[in-house]
Parts: structure tokens; C-alpha cells; sequence
């Protein structure tokens, strides 16, 4: 009775897969399953439901099984296929029957009369019954804004280009407004070419083929007078793209308008709005007026007020910190390079100076229902700044007022030690032994252990701060070591630890509160509210650390101090940035203070605390979690970046139960910080405290390559755990590090989740790359892409597209 090939489905259902029908004709592939049913068996119908496995779609009648009838005197059930109310056809809500056969064995009597009533409950013989099926089809497009405002024949003028890359004529509708009611209005010429007017309140522009014969464009120019750009697209008579019923809205930006690029949060409030885009050794350079700049300071400085943090809404902070994340990411891609100069010009003066561009990018998901149905387009709308060179008459020389510690988005990180490093007294001395060996494995950072005098000997109970003699060796070893990395292009994280620090002395009640060395703070630099060391100081401004003082980050010798030191360390050790050791124990905003002080090239917080969970089990649902981390994050103005701490913890969770439904979100993306924040986000699945000899939250064991197979194939900056490269992993770890490199992957790749089930979660990174975990089946969908695989180990494959 059950066909070959069939799988058990818990006690109540069986899963066949369909085959090849023999009826299939040419171009046109038909799929069948044969189920042989003895007529005394007592069946009285098929409950089923189909499933696509490649794309992962369930086919329903209206969200009920199909059911098919193999008797005549069923209750009424609009589900039933083929017929039931003895002979009477029943096409229920499933449209056209194409052809319906059917015999009984009282057909074969020439005189119904001739019928018993038992033969009333006679199973039918044969039947055929056609049922159209909807499918959802996921269609990718983009559409992308670029304005630039300019001089022309002595005025200010708008310059907008419009591109996408949907197919067919595509007319763009459009018009302008002057407030924030956005009130449709038809600028004054000139128009582009072909532009004819829509009901006196709009424009209709046919797009224009683009060069490559892929998408279209349109040149807009528009006098300055207005605040926005309003617009719809129109495919066909059919298919219109707008925001959740309302129109796409671009702010014009000038230096009083500014500071409502907010505005365009009604675009991006699906998902946290990221920046795609290549690393580039030739950036342009643009220099803001005083104004702008300033008028963009005082946005993020309001955000990341302590008192803005209570007063905010959610959804108004979320707004803000996305366009902190535009700024601090698209301003530390202008300024990391060395600062330019422009000398005078020697050709003619330019018909129109750049005074300052601004990209939007808008990539609405089109889902469009086979059969008369509507078709919904969801935006997500990314806002970034595309800046051009300035040409200045004389020689100029820009200092920068924004930095961001956040590198250049490729960085592979490497944790350059473990619990136990300090135990051998020579820990700079031998790691400098093995410094080309992991540049040839592909890392660009690593992470070295706190370097100052320490009660503890692993460093993370510092005393003397400007003591750089440790049990990891001394000061001269630890240069060497700095320059030995620079030498072959690493760039080096120092481990800070500003959030506590042991005292020399005691008070009068005998507490240690009382500091000595080049920064002999007294109880004023400890918070008062600590409970075991009676500090004068102000109440702290995060969690307590109960080891030791915690220092009071509010008082402003302190902050002088520790930007001196911060300054003092980049200089005398060469240090390109920091990893900051329990960030939980005070305000974001003092790190933005302190980032800024030091200018690090990178840097990373360590904020971690306890997940979600419910009866024992971890939740689903993370949100809660990972909005704390990106809460400091954005108090930080988004200077520094954080360890995904959120990631790993439901890693672990679907690895431990064979559980990968939890990797995607109820948005379909990532469940950790990288789904939301992803440039901000530096993922691991372990460190020196979680695994080593402390481990404290141990990775599952055997399955950590499942781990990296995942943190190196997806957004975000990638961290790499000592003990793991020198192990037996290192090959794999080694292979997929040069994928991740060969392909480009970066913090803001964009990741499609092509399956996230019981036993297999997989995705497709940048078109580029498709990986899988878990023992589950998956293969690259072969369309636009042909796939070969690049590597494959326990439970999991990697593909790169060619």
C-alpha cells in the first residue's frame, strides 16, 4: 500500500516523493505517485499536501489539506477532490474541473431502478479531476536614487539620478513637494525628455534603457526650492511598485533640511537599513560645511544622551541609529585612507561644483501571485552618502571631525591567545614566532591579551595602567611583536580594560579605593553605588563588576586620563585599536568619547549577558537580547562595534538540538546582532572565557566547524578563536577564510535564507557564495549561477558561484 521510497512522518502521515510522470509531454514536466488501496480496507479517503523542496513553499486549500474521497456518502467537505453525494460532481472552492470520469458498478445496471441501497456506499473506480495551484514567486529588484546638489548658471540645483534594473518599459510618476505633508506638485521645466503630465498633479517619464541593456534610468534636475522627491513606478497595467500602499518619498537635503533625513525611516522600518557596497582604494573626498556637519553631530549626540535614551520611543531611537550607522560607516570610508590635499586647479573652472551627493537605495521585494492576483511590493530603503571631490583654487588640507572604529569592512579577526597564555612568561616572544603563519592563513586583525600590570595574571585586573610589564612578557617584547605584525599587514587590537581597576592603597576603613602609579585617582574616580569599595563618586552608569572598583566614567579626570593613556598606547605600542573588556559596566557614550580621542582603526565591545529563555529551553525570538547590544552600539554613535554574543548563543542552541529553524528570523534574516546591525557586528563561537580551560559557555562539542562554516559565509566581521586555528580545524578554517576573501564577502554582504528547517539551515551570500549546515538536504538553486563546491565537511557545504 505504501509506495517504495516513502519516509514516516512522526504516527500519523507518510512523505512520498512524486516522480516523473510517463504522461508528461514535451516542454512540459508532469510529477505523479501511485498508491495501490485494496476495496475492503475500510479507507474512506486521502488526506495530503504538496511541498516544493527546493524553495520550501507548502501547497493547501486555503491553509486545509487536500482530501480525496474514496466513497460515495461523505459529509460535505469543500476539500474533497472527485466526486461524493453519490454521483453528483463537487468542485468545491478549487475552480475548474477539467475532466471528471467516473464509474460504479450500478452504471453497468441498464435500469437505475434495478439499484439497491447498499450500492449506494459503492467505491468509485476511476476519476480524473484537475485543481489549478497558486504559487508565490519572489522577485529581487532595486531601484537607486543618487542626488547631487550643485552651482549652474549662478543657482542652486537638485540633480537627481534614477536607476533600476526591473525589465519592460518602466514609467516612472513623479513630482515634488515642499513640506513634510508631501503634497503632490509638478515642478517647472526642464523635464526629461518624453515627460508628459499625469491629472495636472504629476509627471510620467518613460525610463530609458541603461548602456548594458540590464534595467533603466532616468536625469532629473530640479530647482532647490523643494524638500522632497515623490515617486511611483509602473511596470505594466497590472503592477505599480509602492511602499505599503503609499509613495516612495526621497528628502532633498540642504544645510537647514538636513536633519530630516529621518524622514525616510517609513521606507526602512521593515529591517535595520544596511550599506552594501565594495571597499574601494580610491575614495573620493568631500568635505562638509560647518553647518551640515555640525547639524549631523548634534542628531547623534541627541540619540545617545542618557536623558534621550529614557524619553525616546523604540521606534524613533531605531530611526536615529540608522542613520548614525550611514554616517559613522560612509564618514570613516572617506577619512581612514591619509588625509588628501587638493592643489589649484590648472584647467578651466567646471561648469558645476559638487557641493555634496547622497545615495538612496531602495530594493523592493516584488511577490507576485500566479492567476488574477495582487501583486505586493515590499521597499527596504537604505540611505548612504555617495560624496564627490571638491575642486579648490588653492591648497587645501581637511581635518576630519568624525571617526569610526569599524575598519574597512574585510577584516578576519583573530584572537591571538587563550586562559592559559600567560603561563609560560614568554607569551609575546613565541607568538611572534608564528606571525606570517596566520598572515598566510588570511587574517588581517588580531586581538592581543590586556597588556598592563594586573592583580591577576591573565590581565583583566589591571592596576597600574601605564605598567605594561605582564605575564605575557614585557614592554620592548610586546613592540617587537606590534611591528612584527605590521610588517606582513596585521593590524593590532589592544585589550582594554577601562571599566574597573584594582587600587594600591586602602582608606581609613581599610578599602581598597586608593590608586597610585602615573594616575593616582582617589575614591572620587569609583562609583558610589558600588557595594564592597565606598567610592565618592557618581552613580554608575551601567552594570557593576563586584572584583574590583568600578571606575566612574562621568568625572571628567577620569576621561582625561583615559583618553591620554588610550592616546599614549596607539603611539608608544603602535596599537590600531581595542577590544573593550565588560562595556556593560558603563554608558556608551563615554567610549564614543573615547573612540574619538584615539581614532582606533577598529574596535570591538564586549557586551555580553544572559539570553532568553522560557521553561528551561532558549527562546525563539532573541530581539530582546540583541536590542541591548545594539542599544550600546548606538550609544556609542556606532563607533565601535560589538561582539554578537546573540549569535552564538543560538548557534548553540541549534546545534545542541538539531533545531536550524532558529537561524532565520521572523523577518527571514539573521536572529542575532547581524541580522540587524551587521557592519557593528563581530561574530565568534568562542574566546578565551566561553571555551579555553575556563570554559564557561562551551561551544557544542564537535560541531564548531558548523559554527565557522557560518560566521565566515555571512555578514559581519568574522572572529577566530586561538585554540581552534592550531588544532585540526585549521585547514578547513584555512580554506574557508581564502573563500571568504576570494569572493569579496564583507560585514555588509547581503544574505538570502534559502531553507531553515528541522535538520538543515542554508543561504546564498552576495549571489556569490552558498553554504549549508546541518545533515539536511540542499543544493544551489541552478538558474542565473552554475555552482561548484568548494569545500565540505561534517554536516556541512560550501559553494561559490562561477
Amino acid at each position: 500500500m505504501i509506495p517504495p521510497g516513502s519516509v514516516p512522518i512522526k504516527d500519523y502521515a507518510i512523505e512520498t516523493l512524486l516522480k516523473k510522470s510517463s504522461l508528461s509531454a514535451e516542454g512540459d514536466a508532469l510529477h505523479e505517485v501511485r498508491i495501490e488501496l485494496k476495496a475492503d480496507n475500510g479507507i474512506s479517503a486521502i488526506n495530503f499536501v504538496l511541498k516544493d523542496e527546493e524553495t520550501g513553499a507548502w501547497y493547501k486549500n486555503e491553509r486545509r489539506d487536500f482530501k480525496v474521497s474514496l466513497v460515495n456518502h461523505l459529509k460535505a467537505d469543500t476539500n474533497i477532490i472527485g466526486p461524493k453525494r453519490g454521483f453528483d460532481l463537487w468542485p468545491g472552492n478549487w475552480g475548474q474541473i477539467s475532466k471528471m470520469f467516473l464509474k460504479s458498478k450500478a452504471d453497468q445496471d441498464d435500469s437505475s431502478e434495478s439499484r439497491v441501497p447498499e450500492q449506494e456506499n459503492n467505491q468509485p473506480e476511476v476519476f480524473y479531476e484537475e485543481v489549478s495551484i497558486t504559487k508565490k514567486v519572489l522577485v529581487n529588484n532595486s531601484i537607486s536614487v543618487s542626488t547631487k546638489k550643485c552651482f549652474e548658471s549662478g543657482a542652486v540645483k537638485d540633480i537627481l539620478y534614477f536607476e533600476t534594473d526591473l525589465l519592460g518599459d518602466v514609467v516612472l510618476h513623479w513630482g515634488v513637494c515642499r513640506d513634510d505633508s508631501r503634497r503632490w506638485e509638478v515642478p517647472p521645466p526642464p523635464h526629461p525628455p518624453g515627460t508628459v503630465p499625469f491629472k495636472d498633479k504629476a509627471l510620467r517619464t518613460q525610463l530609458r534603457p541603461s548602456d548594458g541593456g540590464k534595467g533603466s534610468s532616468a536625469l532629473i534636475t530640479l530647482e532647490e526650492e523643494f524638500s522632497g522627491f515623490i515617486f511611483v513606478l509602473k511596470q505594466n497595467e497590472n503592477t505599480w511598485f509602492k511602499y505599503m500602499g503609499n509613495d516612495f518619498y526621497i528628502p532633498l537635503s540642504s544645510s537647514s533640511s538636513l536633519h530630516n533625513i529621518g524622514n525616510i525611516k517609513d521606507q526602512s522600518e521593515v529591517v535595520q537599513g544596511e550599506v552594501i557596497e565594495e571597499a574601494s582604494q580610491e575614495t573620493s573626498f568631500f568635505a562638509f560645511t560647518d553647518t551640515v556637519a555640525n547639524e549631523i553631530r548634534n542628531l547623534v549626540t541627541d540619540n545617545s544622551s542618557e536623558k534621550s535614551q529614557k524619553t525616546k520611543s523604540k521606534k524613533a531611537r531605531q530611526s536615529i541609529f540608522q542613520e548614525i550607522e550611514r554616517l559613522a560607516a560612509e564618514a570613516y570610508n572617506l577619512f581612514r585612507s591619509s588625509i588628501p590635499t587638493f592643489s589649484k586647479a590648472t584647467t578651466a573652472e567646471p561648469k558645476a561644483t559638487i557641493v555634496e551627493a547622497e545615495t538612496i537605495i531602495v530594493k523592493p521585494q516584488a511577490t507576485t501571485i500566479v492567476a488574477p492576483e495582487t501583486t505586493i511590493v515590499k521597499p527596504q530603503a537604505t540611505t548612504i552618502v555617495a560624496p564627490e571631490a571638491s575642486v579648490e583654487s588653492e591648497t587645501l588640507s581637511l581635518d576630519p571631525k568624525i571617526y569610526s572604529g569599524t575598519g574597512t569592512g574585510y577584516e578576519i579577526l583573530c584572537q591571538g591567545f587563550n586562559w592559559e597564555s600567560h603561563k609560560s612568561g614568554r607569551w609575546y616572544v613565541g607568538l611572534k614566532e608564528i606571525v606570517s603563519e596566520l598572515a598566510s592563513l588570511g587574517f588581517t586583525v588580531v586581538w592581543l591579551p590586556p597588556p598592563t600590570d594586573s592583580v591577576s595574571p591573565e590581565g583583566y585586573m589591571p592596576k597600574d595602567l601605564y605598567n605594561l610589564n605582564s605575564r605575557y612578557g614585557n614592554i620592548d617584547e610586546l613592540k617587537d611583536l606590534v611591528k612584527r605584525f605590521h610588517e606582513v599587514g596585521i593590524k593590532v587590537l589592544g585589550d582594554a580594560v577601562l571599566n574597573h581597576r584594582c587600587a594600591h592603597y586602602q582608606n581609613q576603613n581599610g578599602i581598597w579605593n586608593i590608586f597610585g602609579g602615573p594616575l593616582n585617582w582617589d575614591d572620587r574616580a569609583v562609583v558610589a553605588d558600588d557595594p564592597h569599595f565606598q567610592g565618592t563618586g557618581n552613580k554608575s552608569s551601567g552594570d557593576n563588576f563586584h572584583a574590583a572598583p568600578n571606575i566612574d566614567h562621568s568625572q571628567e579626570f577620569v576621561q582625561k586620563d583615559l583618553k591620554e593613556w588610550l592616546c599614549w598606547l596607539r603611539k608608544e605600542i603602535g596599537y590600531d585599536g581595542w577590544r573593550l573588556d565588560f562595556v556593560r559596566g558603563f554608558w556608551g557614550g563615554y567610549v564614543k568619547d573615547y573612540i574619538e580621542a584615539s581614532e582606533p582603526y577598529f574596535s570591538v565591545g564586549e557586551y555580553w549577558d544572559s539570553l532568553s529563555y522560557s521553561t528551561g529551553e532558549t527562546d525563539h525570538n532573541q530581539d530582546a537580547h540583541r536590542q541591548r547590544i545594539v542599544d550600546w552600539i548606538s550609544a556609542t554613535n556606532g563607533t565601535s562595534g560589538a561582539f554578537d554574543v546573540t549569535t552564538k548563543g543560538i548557534l548553540h542552541s541549534t546545534l545542541e538540538r538539531c533545531e536550524y529553524w532558529r537561524l532565520s528570523d521572523e523577518m527571514g534574516k539573521p536572529p542575532g546582532v547581524v541580522g540587524w546591525w551587521p557592519s557593528r557586528a563581530v561574530t565568534f563561537i568562542e574566546n578565551h572565557d566561553t571555551g579555553s580551560t575556563q570554559g564557561h559557555w562551551r561551544f557544542p562539542g564537535g560541531k564548531e566547524m558548523q559554527g565557522y562554516a557560518y560566521i565566515l559565509t555571512h555578514p559581519g566581521t568574522p572572529s577566530v578563536f586561538y585554540d581552534h586555528i592550531f588544532s585540526h580545524y585549521k585547514t578547513e578554517i584555512a580554506t574557508i577564510i581564502s573563500l571568504r576573501k576570494r569572493n569579496k564577502i564583507h560585514c555588509r554582504s547581503s544574505v538570502q535564507i534559502s531553507k531553515a528547517e528541522k535538520d538543515v539551515y542554508a543561504a546564498i551570500i552576495d549571489e556569490k557564495v552558498a553554504m549549508k549546515i546541518g545533515h539536511g538536504h540542499f543544493e544551489p538553486p541552478s538558474g542565473s549561477h552554475k555552482w561548484s563546491l568548494a569545500i565540505e565537511g561534517k554536516d556541512y557545504k560550501i559553494w561559490e558561484a562561477y
